[in-house]
């Protein structure tokens, strides 16, 4: 297993547990729209992580599941933030993680037009 396999199996535990932590915390505090989308939006890339750190075989596609972890773990803390601390990472910081993580999504899909995976 490659050091980027397990950097993805590593963050697809930490992502997947802090969005069962925030379901947890959104349920029991009223007005959470920050925790139930940090939630969501965790619990949706987690397993996809899980799977790209299991079974990427190429380089190519084991970058962009980086890339996706990497604007996934910028929009939760920008939201986690927001909660918080009542102020965000830095301005627009939720969107850009947004961007970055709809590049991690189209990596994938251009690699498996690309090379059949």
């Amino acid at each position: 297993m490659t050091a980027i396999a397990r950097m993805l199996l590593g963050l697809a535990g930490l992502i997947g547990a802090t969005g069962v932590a925030a379901a947890a915390a959104a349920s029991h505090l009223a007005e959470s729209r920050n925790l139930a989308a940090l939630a969501a939006i965790f619990l949706a890339h987690g397993p996809a992580l899980l799977a790209l750190g299991l079974f990427g075989r190429s380089r190519p596609l084991l970058v962009a599941g980086l890339v996706l972890a990497a604007g996934t773990l910028l929009f939760g803390a920008d939201l986690a933030l927001r909660e918080w601390l009542g102020q965000g990472a830095f301005p627009g910081a939720a969107p850009i993680g947004g961007a970055i993580m709809i590049l991690g999504w189209i990596g994938l899909a251009i690699n498996a037009i690309l090379s059949g995976e």
